[in-house]
C-alpha cells in the first residue's frame, strides 16, 4: 500500500527542518573539506618527487564515472594529534568501489597527512574495512606509503596492528584476493602488509620494505647498507621475491593493479541476482528528506515519512499496525528488491518488542534484509511497563537481533539512546553497515536526563548524611554532565570513534541503502574457494 505523505513542503515547520538539516549537512562537509585542503598541500612535495597524492591514486584506480561508497571520512576526529579536526579520517582513504567492473574495498594510506602514519583510530579504521571485506566477500586493493604506527600512541596501535596482520592471513585463507600496490615507505611492521598479501605491484624507486631501516640497522649490527638494498622495489622483485610486479610510477602500478583485479575472473562465479520487481523511485522525492525529520531528537515525526522517500513507489506493507503504534515494522522494497524496515515513532514498549522480534524471524524465514531506522530513547520504562514484561519481551527482541541470519543495515536517523541502540541493531550488535545522519545523537541517556539521575542520587546521599539539599550546588553539578553528554553524543565524535561507517547527507539515503544492499545480496550468493593457509610465497 502506498504511503500517503502528510508533510507539506510548503510549510513552515518543513522549511525550518531543512534548513537546520542542510546546515548540519554543510557543517560536515566542512570537516571533510577541511582534510581535502590538508592534503592538497602537500601537492607540490609529492610532484617533485613524481609522485600523484592519494587521493589521486583512488580517483585512477576506480572506475572512470562508478560510485565509491567513502566510509568513516570522520574516523578520529578531534582525538589524539588531531586537534582542529584536519586530520579527520584515520589518515586513511576507505570505500567501496569498482575496479575493472570488480566490486572491490579500496583502502590507500592518506599519506599527505603526517606520512600517512597510523594513529589509534587509523588502525581501528583498518580493522572495520576488514571486517567489511571478510563479511562482505569483497577483494581488497590498497595503495600504501605509511610511516607506520604513531609511536606517541603505540600503546593503543601495536596489539590491535597484530589485528590487522591476523586479519590479513584469515582474507587469504577464505580466498579473497589482496591486491597490494607500495608507493613508498611501508616499513618495520608495515612490511607485513605487502608480505601478506596475495598479489604486490612494487614502484621503482620509491617503494621501501624492510624490518629495519639503515639506521636502526647500523645501531643494532653495525652494518651499513643503503635504502634500495635493504627494500627497494627492484630488489623486492628480483631477488627477495616480495613483490610480484614491477612499475615504473604511480600510475603505472595503479594500472597492472588494474589489470590483476581484471584478471581475477571474480564476477565469473557470480550467479546473476534477479529483481522481483523493476526499480521505481519513491512517489516523494528523496530531497525532501532533510524537511521531514526535525534535527532534535525530542520532536517526533512519523518515520513513515522517511520510509515513503526511501523506499520503492512508496509502497510499504505495515506489519500489526493496531497491534503497536511506537515500533513501526513492514516490508518494502528498494530498488526492486525486497527488504524489511524497523522504525521507531516511540520508546519500545512490551508489545513492539514482541512484534520487531516476530517480525525479524519472518524475514530471516523469507530471507529478506532488515533496514533499521532508528529513532529511540529506548525501552520503555516505568511501574506498568515492568509489570507487563518490558525486561523479557525486550530481550526477545535483542535476541532476534543477534542472531538474525539475514544482513541487517542500520541508519541512525536521530535518537540513539540506552538499550533501544542495542535493540535497534547498534554497532555493538554487528550489523552489516550502520550510517548515521548529520543530527543524530548516540549514548546512554540524554544529557538532562543524566543531570537529574546524578542530582536525584546527590540529593539522596545528602539526605541519609541529614544535609538539606543546596539547590544551587545541586545545579552547578548538573550543567558540566550535560556538556559532557552532549559532546560525548554529537554525531562527529561518535563517528569519529567508529560508532558508525560513517555520516551521511539524509537525501543520500537510498542511494547508500541500494548500494550496500547489493554488496550484503552478492556477498550471500558468492561462492569462494577457501584455504586451509593463506597464500605464501615460497
Amino acid at each position: 500500500m502506498k504511503i500517503e505523505s502528510r508533510v507539506d513542503p510548503a510549510s513552515e515547520t518543513f522549511r525550518q527542518h531543512r534548513a537546520d538539516m542542510l546546515a548540519r549537512v554543510a557543517e560536515l562537509r566542512a570537516v571533510e573539506e577541511k582534510v581535502r585542503q590538508t592534503e592538497l598541500a602537500a601537492r607540490d612535495r609529492f610532484r617533485k618527487r613524481g609522485q600523484i597524492l592519494p587521493r589521486e591514486r583512488v580517483t585512477l584506480l576506480l572506475d572512470r564515472g562508478s560510485p565509491f561508497l567513502e566510509l568513516s571520512t570522520l574516523a578520529g576526529y578531534k582525538h589524539h594529534d588531531d586537534t582542529d579536526g584536519s586530520l579527520a579520517g584515520g589518515n586513511t582513504i576507505l570505500g567501496i568501489g569498482y575496479v575493472s567492473r570488480v566490486r572491490c574495498l579500496v583502502v590507500a594510506s592518506n599519506s599527505a597527512i603526517k606520512g600517512g602514519t597510523m594513529a589509534p583510530f587509523g588502525v581501528q579504521k583498518t580493522l572495520r574495512a576488514q571486517e567489511i571485506a571478510l563479511e562482505n566477500r569483497l577483494p581488497v586493493v590498497s595503495l600504501i606509503e605509511s610511516g607506520g604506527a604513531n609511536l606517541l600512541y603505540q600503546q593503543e596501535v601495536f596489539i590491535p596492528g597484530g589485528t590487522t596482520f591476523y586479519n590479513q592471513a584469515r582474507l587469504s585463507a577464505a580466498g579473497i584476493p589482496q591486491v597490494t600496490v607500495v608507493h613508498g615507505s611501508s616499513t618495520a611492521g608495515g612490511a607485513y602488509m605487502p608480505g601478506l598479501s596475495d598479489y604486490v605491484v612494487m614502484v621503482r624507486g620509491k617503494a621501501k620494505v624492510f624490518l629495519a631501516g639503515p639506521p636502526l640497522l647500523k645501531a643494532a649490527t653495525g652494518e651499513v647498507a643503503t635504502d634500495e638494498d635493504l627494500g627497494g622495489a627492484e630488489m623486492h622483485a628480483t631477488v627477495a621475491g616480495t613483490a610480484e610486479f614491477l612499475a615504473e610510477d604511480d600510475a603505472d602500478a595503479i594500472r597492472q593493479a588494474r589489470e590483476i583485479v581484471a584478471q581475477l575472473g571474480w564476477n565469473e562465479r557470480l550467479p546473476q541476482l534477479r529483481r522481483e520487481h523493476a526499480p521505481l523511485p519513491p512517489a516523494y522525492s528523496p530531497d525532501e528528506l532533510c524537511g521531514v525529520v526535525p534535527v532534535d531528537y525530542r520532536k517526533p515525526y512519523d518515520c513513515r515519512e522517511v520510509i515513503a522517500r526511501v523506499v520503492d513507489g512508496s509502497d510499504f506493507l505495515d506489519f500489526k499496525p493496531l497491534y503497536d503504534g511506537m515500533t513501526i515494522c513492514g516490508r518494502a522494497r528498494i530498488d526492486g528488491f525486497s527488504v524489511g524496515l524497523i522504525g521507531n515513532n516511540g520508546p519500545i514498549t512490551a508489545r513492539g518488542s514482541v512484534k520487531a522480534a516476530q517480525f525479524i524471524q519472518l524475514c530471516c524465514q523469507a530471507d529478506v534484509p532488515i533496514v533499521y531506522l532508528q529513532n529511540t530513547t529506548g525501552y520503555m520504562v516505568g511501574t506498568e511497563s515492568e509489570q507487563a514484561g518490558i525486561v523479557k519481551h525486550g530481550s526477545k527482541m535483542i535476541q532476534a537481533v543477534a542472531s538474525a541470519t539475514v544482513p541487517q543495515v542500520t541508519i541512525v536517523l536521530g535518537g540513539s539512546f540506552g538499550a533501544g541502540n542495542y535493540g535497534m541493531c547498534g554497532r555493538g550488535f554487528h550489523p552489516r553497515f550502520i550510517f548515521s545522519w548529520p543530527n543524530s545523537r548516540t549514548a546512554v541517556m540524554g544529557g538532562e536526563q543524566a543531570a537529574r539521575v546524578m542530582a536525584m542520587v546527590m540529593v539522596e546521599k545528602m539526605q541519609k548524611r541529614g544535609v538539606p539539599g543546596d539547590p544551587k550546588v545541586i545545579e552547578a553539578m548538573a550543567q558540566p554532565i550535560v556538556d559532557q553528554f552532549d559532546r560525548e553524543s554529537h554525531p562527529f565524535n561518535c563517528s569519529a570513534r567508529l560508532f558508525d561507517d560513517g555520516l551521511i547527507d539524509p537525501r543520500d539515503t537510498r542511494r547508500v541503502l541500494s548500494l550496500v544492499l547489493a554488496v550484503c545480496r552478492e556477498a550471500r550468493r558468492r561462492e569462494l574457494s577457501p584455504t586451509s593457509f593463506g597464500v605464501a610465497r615460497m
